[in-house]
């Protein structure tokens, strides 16, 4: 008997990203490829918060795609996916903000999500 119960992981997300993720507009999330992210595949469930609030938003996740770094992954997936409402630019400035070039040197992940129906977020 094979056990397809959905892993679901907690990540903290910036209250910007968690409303695009909401409303649906925000299709690919960036991390950065650190070691507890490395099994991450299609079909988990990833629960994002609003750190230091209740207010929580599951996904599923579609799809996982490695890349050597953000502005690759930036032209891979394309920016409106990733943040609809920044430039290309503005977008690699933001990333890099919150990854600072130590962390970016781990490589990056593109995460395809797709709300659940019934996430019930909160």
């Amino acid at each position: 008997m094979t056990d397809t119960t959905a892993r679901v992981r907690e990540l903290n997300l910036y209250r910007q990203y968690f409303d695009l993720v909401t409303a649906g507009t925000k299709t690919i999330e960036v991390r950065v490829k650190y070691p507890h992210l490395a099994d991450l595949a299609a079909g988990d469930v990833i629960r994002f918060r609003i750190k230091g609030t209740n207010e929580t938003c599951e996904v599923k996740v579609k799809r996982v795609t490695k890349y050597f770094d953000f502005e690759a992954l930036l032209d891979g997936e394309g920016p409106a996916n990733i943040n609809p409402t920044a430039t290309r630019e503005q977008q690699l400035a933001n990333i890099r903000t919150i990854y600072p070039p130590e962390k970016e040197a781990l490589g990056a992940l593109a995460i395809e999500i797709q709300r659940t129906a019934l996430d019930g977020w909160r």
